[in-house]
Parts: structure tokens; sequence; C-alpha cells
């Protein structure tokens, strides 16, 4: 029986991660959920699982959940402070790391150093501490697992590959909503028609990421400090089908891919279950059914984020965690109609720009970093209001 903590259990990943759990309850035990705001699902969540803790890290929200969940054999805490106190204490065996932004970073970095396995869901915790998270992780003899589709499928095509040499990696990407659009058409399109992605059902923050490709360039660089490559051997594809999740390119010109159905359960079940694979009623993918699946080169000149990624990726430093600051402050400002979708773009470019680098950061650098660079950015976004 594997004992886990849920961080972010309200959300997208949380919520799909509870669903398969509850078909293996025989595996899995929850000892830990915890949301920012969501009182009602966590409320729901905590009646059926019965964790020994709940955490709701707005505090205040605190009475209301302490008073709906009252009479159950559930602990009740506040706070982000009380997340990495809990998650540190014996009885959790692995962490589900699945909140969103920069605020994910520091209770994974305090399980990391409580010896706790990760399955790895926040993109920001790579994408803004890659250097830092890998030598704590040899430090302490743990083990992150990815969460997103496309990095799980790259560790399953490196399975039984010990030793032999990786030309290169293919993430791929659907491409959104707007694949097709035309910069006319991407300067005007709203909100509502980017959070309709083809074929991933996600939360809000990571649809929008998707519909503009920042997603595919936050990957891009969790890929680089996952598997231990160089920005040149990243390269990213669009595949509208959302079958193939990935490719891994060997030494001998061979070429290994991993194929599914594009739905969450499965990388986050085999997370879950590393390095077994743990039999599941998932929808199976039937190639008599699906019988095209199509490729095609990513325009950066359109999709300028990912061109924005790399860049931060070559730098390294604190660049990323500028440009990641940016970008959660552009999709606020996009989803509360601040700003147009090309704006983003230009809000995240323009504080990369001005931010003051720092090529070997410590966590305190990284926090102020995020501060400066969410300030500034939330001055972009008024300025164009």
């Amino acid at each position: 029986m594997k004992r886990l903590a849920i961080l972010g259990s309200t959300g997208s990943i949380g919520t799909q991660a509870l669903d398969v759990i509850e078909n293996h309850q025989d595996k899995f035990s929850i000892e830990l959920l915890t949301a920012y705001s969501n009182v009602d699902k966590l409320v729901l969540q905590a009646k059926k699982f019965l964790p020994d803790t709940v955490i709701i890290v707005n505090k205040d929200h605190y009475n209301l959940l302490k008073n709906r969940l009252s009479g159950l054999p559930v602990k009740v805490y506040a706070g982000i402070e009380a997340v990495e106190q809990v998650i540190a204490m014996k009885g959790i065996d692995m962490v589900v790391a699945a909140m969103v932004g920069f605020s994910g970073l520091l209770p994974v970095i305090k399980a990391i150093e409580a010896g706790k396995d990760i399955a790895l869901a926040n993109k920001e915790t790579l994408v803004v501490a890659g250097r830092i998270i890998n030598e704590l992780v040899l430090k302490h003899g743990v083990q992150v697992i990815p969460v997103d589709s496309e990095h799980s499928a790259i560790l399953q095509c490196l399975a039984g590959e010990s030793g032999n040499t990786v030309e290169k990696i293919t993430l791929t990407a659907s491409g959104g909503p707007f694949r097709n659009y035309s910069f006319r058409e991407l300067k005007n399109v709203k909100p509502e028609q980017a959070l309709k992605h083809p074929n991933w059902d996600m939360g809000n923050k990571i649809t929008v990421d998707s519909a503009s490709l920042m997603n595919k360039g936050l990957e891009v660089i969790e890929a680089k400090w996952f598997f231990d490559l160089e920005p040149e051997q990243i390269e990213v594809i669009i595949h509208p089908q959302s079958i193939i999740h990935s490719f891994v390119h060997f030494a001998d010109g061979s070429i290994k891919a991993q194929l599914a159905m594009p739905d969450m359960r499965l990388p986050i079940i085999y997370a879950l279950g590393y390095p077994d694979r743990i039999a599941t009623e998932l929808p199976r993918f039937d190639f008599k059914e699906n019988n095209k699946l199509t490729f095609e080169k990513v325009d950066t000149k359109k999709f300028r984020n990912l061109a924005l990624a790399y860049e931060a990726l070559e730098k390294e430093g604190n660049l990323p965690c500028a440009m990641n600051a940016a970008n959660e402050v552009a999709v606020e400002a996009f989803l509360n109609h601040e700003i147009g979708f090309l704006q983003m773009t230009e809000l995240i470019e323009a504080i990369m720009d001005k931010t003051m680098f720092i090529q070997k950061p410590e966590i305190k650098d990284l926090e102020e970093t995020n501060r400066i660079s969410r300030l500034a950015a939330r001055e972009y976004v008024e300025k164009q209001m």
C-alpha cells in the first residue's frame, strides 16, 4: 500500500489522480489532500477518501472547512506553511505535486528533503529551479516521476535503454485550438475560444498555455532537467491527434514512441505505480478506427512563446523564473479580458528583457525574481488597459 499526498487535489490533475486511485484502493491510500480555496470540492474528497489531514492554503476558508468536516477523523489545517510542514511528516511515501504555478515549488522541495518520492505535475518546479531540484534529488536519494504525458512518454521510451546514447527527443504538441489561425485572427481571439482545447481536458491556466504554446515551452525546459539534455537535443513537432505523446531518437537511427489515447489518467497511474504498470479500464486506441497520424513543423514566428522558452533555457539562471512569472500574470490578465492573446507574448518578452540576470540563483533569488517579475508584469498589464 503506497501512502499518498495530493497537493492541489481539487484541480484538474488532482481530481483525475483521485479518480484512478478510487479504482485501485488496494494499492494506494490517501494521507493528505490540499487545495487553495475550493472548500466544496475538498470537503467532498475528504468525506470520500477520509485522509489523515486536509489543508486549505487560503486561511480565510479555514473555519468553514473545519466546521464542514467536524465529526470526521480528519485533521484540518490552513496555510502554505502547514503544507510544507505536514508534507515532511512520516506516513507519506509519495507526493503528487499538482499545485499550479510558482507556489508549488517550496512544498516539493520540503517533500524531497524529507525523502518523499514525487509524482510531478507542477511544471514550474523544474522550469524555475531545475538545477536546485536535481541536486536535492541526488542528495536525498528520491525519485521524481513525470506526470506530463510528454515526459511520461519519454520515460517509458527510455525503459531498458540504460547506457544507450540518445541523440535527441521529440515532444509532440497538438497545436491547440488556434493551430491554423492567422496573425490577424490570433489578435482577436477571446478567452472562451482559448479554453476549448481540441483533445485534452485540463485546467484554465494550462489550457491557455497550450493555446499559446507556452505549455510546450515549459515542457522543453522540464525535459532538460528530467533527462539531462542540451537544448539542441529537444525538438517540438505538431501532432494534432495527440496519440503519439513523444519520441526518443537513438544513436543507431532507431526511434521509439509511446502511443495512447489523450487521457491524463494514464500518465498519472503510470507515475503512481512506477516502475510497474497497473491494469486499468481506460479507453484503448484502435488503429482500425483512427488510421491517420499527421505531423507539422511549429511556426515559432506565429507562436513566439516557444522561442522565448528556448531563449530562457539557453541562458538558464533566473531567466526561466522571470519568464514563468510573467506568463502566470499574462494568462490571468488574458482570462480577465485585460489584454489580448498576442499581448501575452509581448508582456513575457518585455519582462525577460528587463530581468536582472543571475547565473546561479539560490531559492531566495528565485523568490525575489518571481516577486519582481510579477509586479513588473502587472504594471505592464495596467498600462495596456
